[in-house]
């Protein structure tokens, strides 16, 4: 098999992980989500605290003096360096999917990677959250806010661009239009059109 990296951008709500762990099992490749990149930074001694606060976009002064200057100007940034380290290094290993955590643009140099968006209506995601995480309507109405502001602040932070934005993306696809199975079958069908035998 060739060595393949597939990148899932998502929104929350809109299945991404469910349907990258599908893609991954069918070509029996690594599956990293953000939990599981996180913790690889965890490993290399970044406190989870501060990837949280990273996250909500806080930054956490910080200065490292050395004789060129200071080396991170805040904590975040120090987060962020790591991450995307992290993510390199993990695309280099291995064939494997990568649920967020900018992956399209951390590793938007290389030739072997496939990069995916994937988004629903609103009223869509707010009903997966209601159900998968066994909350009120208002509650899962609340967590749809919270993470589409904090995603995109992160995104834009990171990258100077919109999560959204079809740049950097191959394929963007409505997960609430074929189901969840169904579009991991369809973007298979490119995945196999992409890294042909």
């Amino acid at each position: 098999m060739k060595h393949m990296v597939i990148t899932i951008g998502c929104e929350y709500g809109a299945g991404g992980p469910e349907i990258g762990k599908r893609i991954s099992d069918v070509l029996g490749i690594k599956y990293y989500d953000r939990d599981l990149v996180d913790q690889v930074v965890e490993q290399i001694g970044v406190d989870k605290e501060l990837v949280q606060r990273a996250d909500a976009g806080s930054n956490v002064l910080y200065s490292f003096e050395t004789q060129y200057g200071p080396r991170f100007a805040n904590l975040t940034n120090r987060v962020i360096f790591n991450q995307f380290e992290v993510i390199k290094k993990l695309a280099e290993n291995a064939s494997c999917v990568l649920i967020g955590r900018c992956s399209n643009y951390i590793l938007k140099e290389r030739r072997d990677c496939l990069n995916f968006f994937v988004y629903a209506p609103e009223e869509v995601r707010i009903q997966s959250v209601m159900e998968r995480e066994k909350v009120s309507r208002k509650q899962a109405d609340e967590l749809v806010k919270y993470h589409d502001e904090m995603l995109h602040a992160r995104y834009k932070y990171m990258t100077g661009s919109y999560r959204g934005d079809r740049k950097g993306r191959h394929m963007m696809i409505d997960s609430s239009v074929l189901g969840r199975e169904m579009t991991a079958r369809y973007m298979l069908q490119m995945v196999d059109l992409r890294f042909p035998d």
